[in-house]
């Protein structure tokens, strides 16, 4: 496949369908995942092909579980020999008081938030380093950097992404991968959708520019970073209204 090959983990919905469209309109081949939302996926599918004539591939999976990740990637490299851009997108956030916070929350936050993208960067790192070339872009949290009240786990799992993002740098800096991290601000996705009226008020009122982030905007970012300069490795960068 001369084509140019991205996966995005996540990509029913919100940021990560935000960057399938983006990256299908301006030709790559799109390798679609999802856990549980494969109706949605399936839309999404749809949409690439009725936007943009071209076709993608669905992989939905588990990202949370390592045998999962190992089935993905077998389909992926039945297609190609190496993906061009991984970005690890999956992720659930928790609100709560951490003494209320059960092994079983905690390992689940962990697992999707932070051992998804290792699972996914072991899968998709040997290829890359065997052609010298790719980019692995972390869909993070401003809160991995200032922490939240009431979503501890969260935050830490995003910590553990920037700490992650920063070490896979400097290991693959040397065949040429890059890996960065983009800490986004409050986006407007199904995540924030439980907060009522009263509360995106209150948040909008905390955010410098006084709005939530689009999806949208996180795709172009990521698409920013995907086509920068080799030299940019180990960044988080924020893209969060000035909240920060």
């Amino acid at each position: 496949m001369n084509q140019k090959t991205i996966l995005i983990t996540g990509a029913s919905r919100g940021i990560g369908k935000s960057t399938a469209l983006l990256f299908a309109s301006r030709g790559y081949h799109v390798f679609l995942n999802c856990n549980t939302s494969v109706d949605d996926l399936e839309r999404v599918q749809e949409e690439i092909a009725h936007r943009y004539f071209t076709d993608s591939t669905l992989v939905p999976g588990n990202v949370a579980d390592s045998d999962a990740v190992w089935h993905i990637f077998r389909q992926i490299y039945r297609r190609c020999d190496a993906l061009d851009v991984l970005v690890n997108n999956a992720g659930l956030s928790h609100i709560g008081l951490l003494s209320d916070l059960s092994d079983e929350e905690w390992h689940r936050i962990i697992s999707t938030n932070l051992s998804s993208v290792f699972y996914c960067c072991r899968s998709a790192i040997p290829p890359m380093v065997s052609k010298k070339s790719g980019r692995i872009i972390n869909i993070s949290s401003m809160w991995g950097i200032s922490g939240a009240s009431c979503e501890a786990a969260y935050s830490a799992a995003k910590s553990g992404v920037h700490g992650l993002t920063k070490a896979l740098a400097k290991e693959l800096a040397p065949s040429n991968i890059q890996v960065n991290a983009i800490a986004c601000g409050v986006i407007d996705t199904a995540m924030n959708a439980q907060l009522d009226n009263e509360e995106r008020k209150m948040l909008k009122q905390e955010i410098p520019t006084g709005r939530f982030g689009d999806p949208r905007e996180i795709a172009e970012m990521v698409w920013n970073v995907a086509s920068a300069p080799s030299y940019m490795t180990g960044q988080i960068i924020g893209v969060d209204g000035g909240f920060l």
